[in-house]
């Protein structure tokens, strides 16, 4: 049985000659430890053999650039793979440079020793030093998945082909090669594959492996596929041509006869040939300049690498220099993934690992920051190691470098949006002369009505505020990509720029609120001094806007403050704080007496369970329509974050309680209703009605400025006591059942027995 080309008769003749050898010191644990640890996935024992491939064939074209005649009569530098199923095995062929037997004992009996290494010391200076090693850490790989392993190498210093083999245990044999020269020059890796990998003995799994892994480099690598072709058929051709040429003088009516007939003699049959399919067709585009590269080409590659059916919305080709060399191209997608923020947290980046044109990682954690996984692209390294896994990869400086360098250049594509975007709203604001309105005209058809930053905003603007808040140290770069809507925006989302542009000259802050939506902001009691004085405010109606701005505290030296909260400071004439001096002292009497009214009633009264604790009633200065407004102090959670928080699954309720802060209860002097409260507190402080009312007014400024009542009933239960009194019914008044009289009773009973005898009958 021949089994990797080897007839049984050779494995005898190898087994009679051959050489053993014992591996280094401690190459048994180290073996170990690459089998068990350094690899989590096994496929990449084919990542490995193939870069050493490719490895191999570098250095052979490099050979061949100084010597014409050292590829000889084996000129292709390629990469074959194939598998028999019969004898469970796998063969990787590449057409490089080969190994001696003193290269086989040396380099493959010394992990990590490698014949390139030595290689690239003794070719620094001008040479191609971009390889990693013909076998280093990587080619132990293989016994991931195979118990046994052979190499047959033959290259052009030693006039003989070797077979190296070993089983993963301490030793290795090297024996001349019985059947000669076979290979020409190169390597053969063959793995005889384990129980649990026989999986790997199948076209479609060696495809779809070897092309994940290296489908960049630049020597073909083929796959041996099998296919069936019809025989007879190609026979008849033949046939009838060799007729054509003996017997010119038959007419075309017989040949066709003859060729029915023959139809209905034979019957096609299927034969199985085998074909040499290459699976890296893709092209590394990331290697050319970007002038080289068109439009249509970003596209196409994006499109291979994301399995996206769009188009990128945008792009960016660099190549970084200095402490670490790469090169890269990262996409932003026009739309964002359905499942985007499902799994936030455990996502990871989606940019593709090269280092010299092989995958090393698909998905990286380190790559880019949770917040920007939804950036796709490539990066491909050559000061990065290959053949460690990506566990170590993770600690690696270097990456943290390429890391670093990569959200910058993500956040200035983004940038150059934003502003381009920005300076085409400007262009439409100033002067619409006829050119502008054709440029507009144009962006409009290319882009539709939406500028490229709008749209991308409205896709992932969730992410950019999770940055914000996250990352502290790109925090000032993403406050500028940022867009709210505003009370003058008109629907619009605006960037803080523009609305530090548009500030009243005496505004010393950026003032802000938060909602369920923009139309429950628009009437909040706590909105109307700043409709009255003009002023600007940002409208939050997503969950992320206010952590977002509390993180970021100020920007370009405005402070943001909360229009929900009790610290709000406005621009007030001398005459104007005189005059609100005087009304505070006009209704301290009654600020005073619904202190000890709300005190009573959140600690011992109707809200004792409620979690709402009451730090002051103040006269307001807020407050322009609405008779009350419930704000909260300083550091505490706005009505809307309350929500959220008690909306989480997992809620902490003590930490609730505590970040909830003490309301206060702002109160509007000219609002008759609290006029009236005056005049009947400072008439007699245990008036019930008084009580009632200022107890009601406190709920309902509650509920209308965003914050949940735990228990509604007592504020249901004042409420139609209200309406009773409006109606002129006694509220105290006991429930009696309403009598039916009796002649009803009966005038129904009699209709029903008449009904019941029509259907008996």
């Amino acid at each position: 049985k021949t089994v990797d080309g080897f007839s049984e008769t050779d494995r005898a003749a190898m087994s009679e000659g051959a050489e053993k050898h014992e591996f280094q010191a401690e190459v048994n644990r180290l073996m170990d430890i690459i089998i068990n640890s350094l690899y989590t996935d096994k496929q990449v024992f084919l990542r490995e053999l193939v870069s050493n491939a490719a490895d191999a064939l570098e250095k052979a074209r490099f050979h061949s650039v100084q010597d014409e005649t050292f590829l000889g009569d084996t000129k292709d530098l390629e990469v074959k793979i194939e598998h028999d199923a019969d004898a469970k095995t796998i063969s990787i062929t590449d057409t490089g440079v080969g190994m001696s037997k003193a290269d086989l004992i040396n380099n493959l009996g010394t992990v990590a020793k490698s014949g390139t290494t030595n290689f690239l010391e003794a070719m620094a200076e001008g040479a191609d030093t971009n390889l990693i090693g013909q076998f280093g850490v990587g080619f132990y790989s293989a016994f991931l998945v195979a118990d046994k392993v052979t190499v047959t190498s033959k290259c052009n210093d030693d006039p003989v082909q070797h077979v190296w083999e070993s089983s993963a245990d301490a030793s290795f044999t090297v024996v001349p090669d019985p059947r000669g020269n076979t290979l020409g020059r190169g390597s053969r890796v063959t793995l005889h594959l384990k129980e649990d990998a026989h999986d790997y003995l199948s076209e479609s799994k060696l495809k779809e492996a070897s092309k994940k892994y290296s489908q960049f480099i630049q020597f073909p690598i083929y796959v041996k596929v099998k296919k069936e072709m019809d025989v007879e058929a190609e026979e008849d051709d033949d046939d009838k041509d060799d007729e054509e040429e003996k017997d010119d003088v038959e007419t075309k009516d017989e040949e066709e006869k003859e060729e029915k007939e023959e139809k209905e003699e034979k019957k096609p049959t299927k034969k199985t040939v085998f074909e040499w399919e290459q699976v890296n067709t893709q092209k590394a585009i990331w290697l050319r300049a970007k002038e080289d590269v068109t439009e249509e080409e970003y596209n196409e590659f994006y499109k291979s690498i994301s399995k996206d059916y769009l188009d990128p919305l945008a792009y960016t080709h660099f190549n970084a220099e200095g402490e670490i060399e790469f090169k890269s191209i990262l996409f932003l997608p026009k739309k964002a993934p359905f499942d985007m923020m499902d799994n936030y947290w455990g996502k990871k980046s989606e940019v593709k690992l090269f280092v010299r044109r092989v995958l090393v990682a698909e998905k990286f954690d380190e790559l880019l920051p949770r917040y920007l996984n939804f950036v796709r692209g490539v990066v491909d390294s050559d000061d990065l190691p290959l053949n460690v896994s990506r566990e170590q990869l993770q600690q690696n400086k270097i990456m943290k470098v390429i890391s670093k360098k990569l959200v910058r250049k993500v956040l200035e594509l983004m940038k150059k949006l934003a502003k381009e975007e920005e300076s085409g709203d400007d262009d439409e604001e100033g002067d619409e002369d006829e050119k502008k309105e054709e440029v507009k005209e144009e962006k409009k058809d290319k882009d539709g009505d939406e500028g490229l930053w709008t749209k991308f905003w409205k896709e992932f603007n969730k992410n950019l505020k999770m940055g914000c808040y996250e990352d502290d140290s790109n925090r000032s770069k993403l406050s500028k990509l940022l867009r709210f809507s505003t009370t003058k925006s008109e629907g619009k989302e605006i960037s803080l720029d523009k609305y530090l542009d548009r500030m009243q000259e005496s505004q010393e802050s950026i003032y802000y609120m938060s909602g369920e939506s923009m139309e429950v902001m628009q009437k909040a009691p706590a909105l109307q001094i700043f409709k009255k004085k003009d002023l600007e405010v940002l409208m939050l109606s997503d969950h992320l806007d206010e952590p977002c701005l509390q993180k970021l505290a100020d920007y370009e030296g405005k402070k943001f403050v909360s229009i929900q909260k009790a610290d709000v400071k406005l621009d007030e004439s001398e005459e104007e704080k005189k005059r609100f001096s005087k009304i505070k002292d006009m209704y301290k009497v009654l600020t005073d007496w619904w202190k000890d009214s709300l005190t009573e009633l959140t600690e011992k009264g109707a809200m004792k369970d409620a979690g709402v604790k009451i730090e002051k009633v103040e006269v307001s200065k807020r407050l322009t329509e609405s008779p009350v407004v419930v704000v909260t102090s300083q550091f505490g959670y706005s009505a809307q974050q309350e929500r959220v928080m008690k909306a989480q699954a997992f809620q902490n309720k003590e930490q609730l309680s505590m970040m909830a802060g003490r309301k206060t209860l702002e109160i509007n002097p000219n609002h008759p209703v609290v006029v009236d409260l005056l005049a009947k507190v400072k008439v007699d402080k245990e008036d019930a009605a008084a009580k009632d009312t200022a107890q009601v007014l406190f709920q309902t400024a509650l509920i209308e400025s965003g914050f949940e009542i735990a228990d509604p009933s007592a504020l249901v239960n004042r409420v139609y006591r209200l309406m009773s009194k409006e109606l002129g019914v006694d509220p105290d008044a006991p429930l009696k059942e309403v009598e039916v009289p009796e002649g009803e009773e009966e005038a129904e009973e009699e209709e029903d027995k008449d009904e019941g005898e029509e259907e008996a009958e």
